[in-house]
Order: C-alpha cells, then sequence, then structure tokens
C-alpha cells in the first residue's frame, strides 16, 4: 500500500505531537506517576519518529528532528526583510 500526498499528516503537526508527548513524560516522570505510563508516554515519544522513518524514509526523518528555517511556517528570528512599510511620500 502506497501513501498518497493526499494522505499525509503535515510535519509540523507530527513534530508538535513529538514535543508534546516527550515533554508529558519528563513531566510524568518528575510528578512520580506509576511506571506503566510513564513507559507508555516515553514509548510514543520513540514510535513517532520511528512511523516517520519508515513512512518516508531518512531524509523525512531528518526533516522532523532538525527542521530548516522557513519550513513549515518557522521562521528565522530575523523577520526584517517581511516587514511592511508604508510608501514614501515625495
Amino acid at each position: 500500500m502506497s501513501i498518497s500526498i493526499a494522505d499525509r499528516v503535515p510535519l509540523s503537526r507530527v513534530r508538535r505531537k513529538l514535543v508534546v508527548f516527550s515533554g508529558l513524560s519528563l513531566v510524568a516522570l518528575a510528578v512520580g506517576m506509576p511506571g506503566w505510563s510513564v513507559a507508555a508516554l516515553v514509548l510514543i515519544s520513540v514510535a513517532i519518529p520511528v512511523a516517520v522513518g519508515l513512512a518516508g524514509g531518512s531524509g523525512l526523518l531528518r526533516e522532523l528532528l532538525r527542521p530548516r528555517p522557513g519550513a513549515d511556517g518557522w521562521r528565522a528570528l530575523s523577520t526584517d526583510r517581511d516587514t511592511r512599510r508604508p510608501p514614501e511620500s515625495a
């Protein structure tokens, strides 16, 4: 079964879920939740990159873990080029 472009989930959404599950696993560990819940959260955090790597190969996995500036709506810190100024009157 091949995955079409229409079936893909945006990489920014997958990246966001990876960050959320990783953060939740750290919070669960710090709070002292039961081991099975921490293990489940860690397993999900590990399964997300594995699933992306299996679906899209190493290039998509690299893009998930190391986003480029400007990819998926993420902009570099310098936005001076994007500011619009009113036209100067002569």
